[in-house]
């Protein structure tokens, strides 16, 4: 039986399956997958919890034993099998085949794996798991469902948010939901429920950092090299790590580039602009930016940002930081010469 992910809490609440198998390599999904399934077993009596991580050289004759175990105090429990390889091996197919041939009246299975390739899902211990229980196959949110999503959590805790409110917080977080829920959390502590619109997403993340890589990118657009100089100073005193500067740089370099690109081949620079999905808000600043920057200007960046990205990694003497500063005051119109 297939269940897409936002139907399993409909499911759960209606009967519980003798197996599960959660799949995909979007943790925050898979991770809230498998704790929707542990809960509602819980609630049916499953106290007791049993977890096996599959490696090389598992024995899987403990998966036997457990099954045939049986409790001095009927209590009902629950074997979470984890096989962060996605694929169980010859012994392991021949045990869940077992297992589900004769499946315990009072253990509930549950298995955990990343995605699985159609050969995989041809297999006979999938097709077994499938006729027995539940599969779940966990996608990642695709970029223009990401709004809808983040709109959908937010309403969950209490949150009423603008549209331009859900879509700024889908492009903070780039796709990256572990880091959307921390958002999401944050918020709700930093504004409470109620209403949000654009300003007040900014006004609530901006207040939660002392400095932050994305006032970074506006006040580099804005051209205030100076602002640029303390917040990296600043970002760097607090631990931040480089790859993350760089990971926003590049990306509003990148962006960048290729609105100058579009307006030098001949488009205007609002269908430009109106084609890279910016903000209505930031529309002013990344005006400025084109304003001050040419397509090989630009261009001379992104390679500049790749040159960060080899000294991150310790290619090359040059200080990730230094080069990092290079950047920022190249956008803001100052190079650094020294």
């Amino acid at each position: 039986m297939r269940i897409q992910p936002d139907k399993l809490r409909e499911q759960l609440g209606s009967h519980l399956a003798p197996a599960y198998l959660v799949s995909g390599d979007e943790p925050l999904q898979l991770g809230e997958c498998c704790d929707a399934i542990r809960h509602a077993a819980r609630e049916t009596g499953h106290s007791t919890r049993v977890i096996f991580e599959v490696g090389t050289g598992f024995d899987w004759q403990q998966l036997y034993a457990e099954a045939a175990a049986f409790s001095l105090f009927a209590e009902k429990k629950i074997i979470d099998l984890r096989i962060p390889s996605g694929k169980p091996g010859a012994d392991g197919s021949r045990a869940l085949v077992d297992y589900c041939a004769n499946p315990p009246s009072d253990t509930l299975l549950l298995l955990t794996l990343p995605k699985l390739d159609r050969q995989q899902q041809n297999a006979k211990w999938f097709k077994v798991l499938d006729k027995l229980g539940a599969i779940l196959q966990v996608w990642p949110i695709e970029p223009r469902r990401l709004p809808g999503w983040i709109e959908n959590r937010l309403k969950r805790v209490g949150i009423q948010p603008s549209r331009e409110a859900a879509a700024m917080l889908a492009d903070r977080v780039e796709g990256n939901l572990l880091a959307a829920r921390q958002e999401i959390e944050k918020l709700l502590l930093l504004h409470g429920p109620g209403p949000l619109d654009a300003e007040q997403l900014a006004a609530a993340v901006s207040d939660s950092a002392r400095y932050d890589v994305f006032e970074l990118i506006d006040s580099a657009l804005r051209g205030e090299a100076d602002r640029c100089v303390q917040i990296l100073t600043g970002l760097r005193g607090e631990g931040v790590a480089p790859p993350v500067v760089l990971w926003a740089l590049h990306r509003e370099v990148r962006n960048m580039a290729q609105i100058s690109a579009d307006v030098a081949k001949g488009l205007s620079p609002d269908h430009a602009i109106s084609r890279a999905r910016v903000f209505s808000k930031r529309i002013a600043l990344v005006r400025q930016g084109m304003g001050r920057l040419h397509t090989p200007q630009w261009l001379t960046l992104l390679d500049q940002c790749q040159q960060a990205d080899g000294a991150i990694k310790g290619v090359g003497a040059a200080s990730p930081w230094l080069l990092l500063e290079r950047i920022t005051l190249t956008m803001s119109g100052r190079p650094l010469t020294t």
